[in-house]
């Protein structure tokens, strides 16, 4: 593992802790002496379906950019977006299926920002389910609220 600080390929391993979906290390470059942490996770791949049909591989961090933009300027820490993301992840490799629609992955987001943030989740359902127009919009609000 290569130091982000110096880029010195070798560092020794100080702690190892098993976390949600992967295994967290805490790491000391030999070299410059600073620590870093790493995440190890298995491979398995998840190829995402679009709306219009087209696939590409799963990237947590669309995920988690997504997450970001909904709670830009909220009261929600970057631990609780990054335990929302792993509850996700998570449920999705739960359903053990290669390929997954992004709607499964809109609702699964939906219902994590639901109880985290009210104002997160009317951000994000408002690109998500793509609204023709405002009453729409506002009667989705009071079907949920």
């Amino acid at each position: 593992m290569r130091c982000p600080f110096c880029a010195h390929p070798e560092s020794k391993v100080l702690d190892s802790r098993p976390v949600e979906n992967s295994i967290r290390r805490r790491r000391e470059c030999l070299e410059c002496g600073n620590r870093f942490t790493t995440y190890e996770t298995t491979d398995q791949p998840m190829i995402v379906v679009k709306k219009d049909g087209t696939r590409q591989d799963f990237e947590r961090t669309k995920l988690m950019s997504g997450l970001q933009r909904a709670c830009r300027k909220r009261p929600v820490s970057s631990e609780m977006m990054i335990k929302v993301t792993d509850e996700i992840e998570r449920e999705l490799h739960s359903l053990n299926k290669s390929e997954i629609p992004t709607n499964e992955i809109g609702k699964l987001v939906m219902n994590k920002l639901k109880n985290l943030d009210e104002v997160a989740y009317v951000r994000f359902a408002s690109v998500y389910l793509e609204f023709n127009d405002v009453k729409d919009f506002v009667e989705h609000i009071k079907e949920e609220f």
